[in-house]
């Protein structure tokens, strides 16, 4: 889900590659991705875990928030999510989307993340000897 506040422009093209990513995220990881772009008020992080509360299945739901103007990168990994993926992957994807967002491209940073923080996700295999 892609999630875009009032005053934020995404062109439908931006749009429908985000939703791709997300898609592709959650194909490859079997977690559920949200994206947030807009206003995050004074305190980013705490708009971050409030939305990403909110959503269907937080136990299993990575929530990205960015507020362009304020310059706010946030990661919420729920449960679930977060015995698979450490922070310091989650560390590797805020770097690599800021410097995306650096380079003034705020669809390929998330892209990257997506993609990062879906590989880090992605279930284990298990093999079993009978």
């Amino acid at each position: 889900m892609v999630a875009v506040a009032r005053g934020e422009q995404l062109t439908s093209a931006e749009r429908t590659e985000l939703d791709r990513a997300i898609r592709a995220a959650e194909q490859t990881s079997r977690a559920e991705f949200s994206v947030f772009i807009g206003h995050a008020g004074e305190e980013p992080r705490a708009h971050a875990q409030l939305l990403h509360g909110s959503l269907t299945a937080p136990a299993r739901s990575v929530l990205i928030l960015v507020d362009p103007a304020a310059h706010a990168l946030e990661v919420v990994t729920g449960s679930d999510v977060r015995r698979r993926v450490t922070d310091q992957q989650v560390d590797l994807a805020i770097l690599a989307m800021s410097a995306a967002f650096a380079d003034g491209d705020l669809v390929d940073g998330l892209r990257r993340g997506l993609s990062m923080l879906a590989e880090a996700a992605r279930p284990q295999r298990t093999l079993h000897a009978h």
